[in-house]
């Protein structure tokens, strides 16, 4: 089975959104690296992670490392005085061993091991999730150390991966496990959810803002310890090759939301694609080529299993071009290096024709990319070259 796209304008293939000084940049590091490479601009995380901040004004970004799990982004996010989000031993040893300090993260996969509970209090965080009865046991023994927020479920068939199908409770649940949490001298800080991945609709915020308020005064109604904590999670659209809503439009309303809340309520975020999406430009390059049923098939050194893996279980159709101007443009193929038939880029594409050696460069590709690539057959993933780290403490010192 191949990833089918259909045919297409080669304006979305186009040099044009390539300027000359991106052309040599990619040049030069193919000529020093070699390929496949994937650029990581850390300038593109402060740019994204600022204007995020700037859309939610009130609220704390905790950068969810899941997407992008990279010393370099974690670097350049704790310098912009950013906060994380941990969901396994593996995330919260790479926190702690770059220094940030355990007060800015918190810890929410909803099911952990007793080891992993171990291991990020024995850093420092203090915040963790449950959504069930069993979950909630596990911090008895640890009662003194932790607050916990309830993750809730809010369905969303809209969203590419609608991640309350597997994790979050319901509104009854929720209570039975905060009337628990009293009874085993347990803190419930507060709430939590995640309206799901590349969310369109800002509404589906809103509803599940004004659910958890509710659920909020509910608490209060039945005698249980007030909560003062509102956990928004992530989800928030990056534009691929479709367009989605500016993110200060799209937080209008969940910030209008927001203001129904208490004042002193503290509110958190787990952004993760939309922080690092933008920040990684893939190169590939050719490595044979092929002519089947009408159509030139280019053999990449990069592919499904390796950075280009999101195409089969994310919502991302990357955008992709050529360093190659042509009048005449062909049907074409784009093919991943490894010896099987499902690694497949592109289809019914139109290309100008390439040789061995020309570079395919793929944009939008910070996301769920090197994090989930793989070394099937053998082929390396790609190398990441980082990029503008050091005008960190530049803008430090001249600040």
């Amino acid at each position: 089975m191949a990833i089918a796209h259909s045919v297409l304008d080669f304006q979305s293939y186009s040099t044009d959104a390539l300027n000359a000084e991106k052309i040599q940049l990619i040049e030069s590091s193919v000529a020093q690296f070699g390929a496949p490479l994937l650029l990581l601009d850390c300038d593109a995380i402060r740019q994204q992670y600022r204007a995020l901040q700037q859309a939610l004004p009130t609220v704390t970004l905790h950068f969810a490392l899941k997407p992008l799990p990279h010393p370099a982004v974690v670097r350049t996010l704790m310098a912009e005085g950013a906060c994380f989000d941990l969901a396994t031993t593996g995330e919260v040893e790479l926190v702690q061993q770059l220094g940030v300090e355990p007060e800015r993260t918190i810890h929410t996969h909803p099911i952990k091991r007793d080891s992993d509970i171990r291991e990020a209090l024995a850093y420092g965080t203090r915040v963790f999730v449950v959504d069930n009865l069993n979950e909630l046991e596990k911090f008895r023994r640890y009662c003194d150390e932790v607050e916990l927020l309830v993750r809730l479920s809010f369905r969303n068939s809209e969203a590419f991966a609608d991640l309350s199908k597997k994790f979050g409770c319901s509104i009854e649940q929720a209570m039975m496990i905060i009337t628990m949490a009293k009874e085993w001298n347990i803190r419930i800080k507060g709430l939590s959810f995640h309206v799901g991945s590349q969310t369109a609709n800002p509404q589906k915020y809103v509803d599940a803002i004004h659910a958890c308020a509710a659920l909020m005064q509910q608490v209060v109604e039945a005698g249980l310890p007030a909560l003062s904590t509102l956990d928004i999670g992530g989800g928030f659209p990056v534009s691929y090759n479709s367009k989605v809503m500016p993110i200060e439009l799209f937080c209008q309303p969940i910030n209008a939301a927001l203001k129904t809340l208490p004042e002193t309520m503290q509110v958190l975020a787990e952004p993760g694609r939309f922080i690092v999406a933008p920040a990684m430009t893939s190169i590939a390059s050719v490595m044979g080529s092929a002519e089947r049923d009408g159509q030139i098939w280019y053999y990449l050194d990069d592919g499904i299993y390796g950075s280009f893996i999101g195409l089969i279980f994310d919502d991302a159709k990357y955008p992709l071009h050529t360093l190659k101007h042509s009048s005449e443009y062909f049907a074409s193929v784009l093919s991943g290096p490894t010896c099987d038939s499902i690694d497949v880029i592109a289809e019914n594409i139109l290309l100008p024709r390439l040789d061995n050696g020309d570079l395919v460069i793929a944009k939008m590709m910070g996301a769920y990319t090197s994090a989930t690539a793989t070394d099937f057959n053998f082929f390396k993933r790609a190398h990441t070259v980082v990029l503008n780290e050091e005008v960190v403490d530049q803008e430090r010192l001249l600040g």
